[in-house]
């Protein structure tokens, strides 16, 4: 899907909640995005904690080092 089209469909669904009147279906709407936001937490927890291991356990660069591999990405 392109960004465009993503846009476009996030504003229809924006329209579509906002003239919804069933209870239900917001209800799990809201049980869907809690989800998400758990998900993400938890994904961003274990990083953490995989970054904080990797510290302990010395396989970490110099700045240097990780510039150099990651500057097609900056």
């Amino acid at each position: 899907m392109r960004l465009m089209n993503i846009q476009t469909e996030k504003l229809n669904l924006i329209e579509w909640i906002t003239r919804l009147n069933d209870t239900s279906v917001i209800t799990r709407l809201k049980e869907i995005k809690d989800q998400s936001d758990e998900f993400r937490e938890k994904a961003e927890r274990e990083s953490v904690i995989r970054g904080l291991k990797d510290f302990e356990e010395g396989r970490t660069y110099p700045h240097d080092a990780a510039r150099k591999i990651y500057e097609k990405y900056l």
